[in-house]
């Protein structure tokens, strides 16, 4: 039946016109009075480890990967698990992906050259332009989206404390694989999410190392420091979907982020407002297709948690992360099917250069 089912006609009907607009504030709506900061002892991979109350505990996500394995399932064989981990080695070994500080000396003694790298501040004179230099340097390290914004400390993780003179941030958004995500919940999906994560260490430590060059400072940070989400549409890079993602005019959820928080003079960007939050009021196509049930299917956002991995005082549909973990024991794998069927990506996925998607992904929808 390949990719012509009831889901992907579903899609079709639903693909967004993408009409962008810059805006002064963020398209998210806060409670001052519920917001607090992430206490990322509550992040659900923390609970895994110490929440006995619930029934992930001390469970592992690929626990069964060794029985898809041997019951030759397709999309979670041997080769496919064996590219999975191995998508992951640069962001779980590169120990410098997320340093706050230069890694090691260069072979090559710049103080020869009469530069203090350390002592020397590059003038800054427009902070336009450098924002400018900037977006070119991390495209060229691997970032597909670059945004910049000012640092909220409301997004910085309880117990963390960035110096003041630290206030504004490089956010990154970095395209996952359309192919593999295509595949999810199978085993592809998870490769095109650990290559993410290891483009993600790669990018943001030559990012954060080019600032440090010249003589300021670079916090390097992935999923870690600080909410990603909110700093990404501070920076203009989307807005807050149904699925609890980022949603991007370009990939629509399709991206993972990071970003480095700077003392570098540079300028914001605005953020972006093209219409997701009411898209997404009507569409739930993330809510019908996750086999976790983890996503909302109410008509409007409320400020609601249904997690104690969710942090409140935003508007918006909470996703039950524990639900959503659990599935992932069940799956072995982790899942990004709330990804896959996103008009957004759809959409990001037709006009794209993908022209053998079908082709490629078709295996993993046979029936």
């Amino acid at each position: 039946m390949g990719l012509r089912n009831k889901e992907t006609a579903q899609q079709k009907s639903e693909i967004p016109q993408i009409n962008q607009t810059r805006v002064e504030d963020p398209t998210y709506v806060i409670d001052p009075s519920k917001l607090r900061r992430f206490n990322p002892r509550n992040n659900i991979f923390q609970r895994v480890m110490w929440d006995s109350s619930w029934e992930g505990y001390q469970r592992k996500y690929d626990e069964k990967a060794q029985d898809l394995v041997a019951n030759e399932t397709l999309g979670y064989s041997r080769v496919d698990f064996a590219m999975a981990y191995a998508s992951w080695i640069v962001h779980d070994a590169f120990k410098g992906g997320f340093s706050w500080t230069r890694i090691k000396s260069y072979r090559t003694q710049a103080d020869t050259a009469g530069i203090d790298w350390k002592a020397t501040k590059y003038h800054v004179q427009n902070p336009y332009r450098m924002s400018t230099q900037v977006k070119h340097a991390a495209r060229l390290f691997g970032a597909s989206l670059v945004g910049i914004c000012k640092l909220n400390r409301d997004w910085v993780y309880a117990g963390i404390e960035i110096p003041e003179t630290l206030e504004n941030v490089i956010v990154i958004a970095v395209e996952m694989d359309a192919n593999g995500i295509a595949a999810s919940p199978a085993v592809p999906a998870a490769t095109a999410t650990g290559v993410g994560y290891s483009k993600m260490a790669f990018t943001a430590a030559c990012t954060g190392e080019f600032i440090r060059n010249l003589g300021y400072q670079a916090i390097q940070c992935g999923n870690d420091t600080a909410l990603s989400i909110p700093l990404a549409i501070d920076a203009g890079l989307g807005e807050l979907g149904r699925n609890g993602l980022l949603i991007t005019p370009q990939y629509g959820p399709r991206v993972r982020i990071c970003k480095v928080i700077t003392d570098l003079p540079i300028g914001p960007d605005k953020p972006v407002d093209f219409g997701v939050k009411e898209f997404c009021r009507t569409c739930k196509m993330c809510s019908k297709h996750c086999k976790a049930e983890a996503i909302s299917s109410d008509d409007e956002p409320s400020f609601k948690t249904v997690s104690k991995s969710n942090n409140p005082g935003a508007l918006k549909w909470y996703v039950d992360v524990d639900k959503c973990y659990l599935f992932w024991c069940e799956n072995s794998v982790d899942c990004s099917t709330c990804i896959k069927v996103c008009p957004y990506n759809i959409a990001s996925t037709k006009s794209s250069s993908h022209a053998n998607l079908t082709q490629s992904i078709a295996p993993h929808f046979q029936q």
